[in-house]
């Protein structure tokens, strides 16, 4: 079923004030239970890229590991977990960012990505843009190319989108919300 066809919005819950106040909080863990949404999320996110010659798939922690994983199976294609500093068993290499409440650092194995391969950045939702911006570097600084960066959701007025665009990555998006 068509991501276009199935009501994603309707499937995604909103939080007021999480995790501090002012931040509405767009919860997809509705959307991953619901069997038809999560088919069509999926899909929304695999059916431009089918052709691509992508590579590897790229999760950043923890929902797009969730949903990269299943990009990186349907395009039959290796996953790469960008994790949270310190979680990553062997050497790796990391990235401060900035999120709209905090910082934190990131990091990719070391090795995970060879030179020049075709690389597909996916994650629930693009706000500010910080967390994809420090995995497009991760994934540069190892000689990989961003394909382009793949979320289900954009929250357009928070900049995040329009910034990967100024660092040529192309976005994809399924679906916006309004406001923070």
């Amino acid at each position: 079923m068509a991501a276009e066809t199935v009501d994603l919005k309707s499937l995604i819950r909103t939080i007021s004030d999480y995790p501090k106040a002012g931040i509405q909080f767009r919860d997809i863990t509705t959307l991953l239970a619901d069997p038809v949404g999560l088919r069509a999320a999926v899909d929304g996110l695999v059916w431009p890229f089918l052709t691509a010659g992508i590579d590897y798939v790229a999760g950043i922690e923890a929902r797009g590991f969730i949903l990269g994983g299943a990009v990186a199976h349907e395009l039959g294609r290796g996953f790469v977990p960008i994790r949270k500093k310190g979680k990553l068993p062997s050497r790796t290499i990391g990235q401060d960012y900035s999120l709209e409440y905090g910082i934190d650092t990131i990091e990719i194995h070391a090795d995970a990505i060879h030179a020049g391969a075709r690389v597909l950045l996916v994650d629930d939702l693009i706000a500010t843009g910080g967390t994809a911006e420090a995995a497009t570097e991760l994934i540069r600084r190892s000689g990989g190319e961003i394909v382009s960066a793949a979320f289900v959701i954009d929250l357009p007025e928070l900049g995040g989108a329009a910034r990967l665009a100024a660092r040529d990555v192309v976005v994809h998006t399924l679906i916006s919300f309004e406001g923070h």
